[in-house]
């Protein structure tokens, strides 16, 4: 059994899974309302992302815009937690999700990880990134 996040936006999801991919590395895969077989009206004249799946060699998740003509709350109450092998590929991580971000907790050492930080990024998700202990 295996949990995938998906993960919603108010009309910057293609812009974000973009950054996303370019970040992590992976396959995007992204299709819109407009390309919705038999789309209602407001749904065929939308450019926003109805599914979008971001597959990498370690992860995947998925994600998209809310439907034309709703509003919703971006990634309220949710992280997304990130491994990293290394201190220096997590602070790097961290830095990049943090360009336009806001601080949650500051990258740094922990009792429980050698590096770790929270943020919100400037799409709303949050993340928190970490390097595990060695077991």
């Amino acid at each position: 059994m295996s949990f995938t996040p998906y993960i919603h936006f108010q009309g910057n999801c293609a812009e974000a899974m973009q950054f996303y991919a370019d970040l992590f590395g992976g396959e995007l895969t992204l299709f819109r309302y407009s390309e919705m077989p038999d789309a209602p009206p407001n749904y065929a004249k939308s450019d926003l992302v109805m599914n979008c799946h971001l597959r990498t060699e370690t992860a995947s998740f998925y994600a998209s815009d809310f439907p034309p003509d709703e509003v919703g709350e971006p990634q309220q109450a949710f992280s997304i937690s990130h491994d990293a092998p290394d201190a220096t590929q997590a602070k790097a991580i961290y830095d990049r999700l943090m360009e336009g971000g806001t601080a949650i907790m500051p990258f740094g050492p922990t009792f429980w990880s050698p590096a770790f930080g929270m943020l919100k990024d400037r799409f709303g998700t949050h993340w928190m990134i970490s390097v595990p202990y060695p077991a």
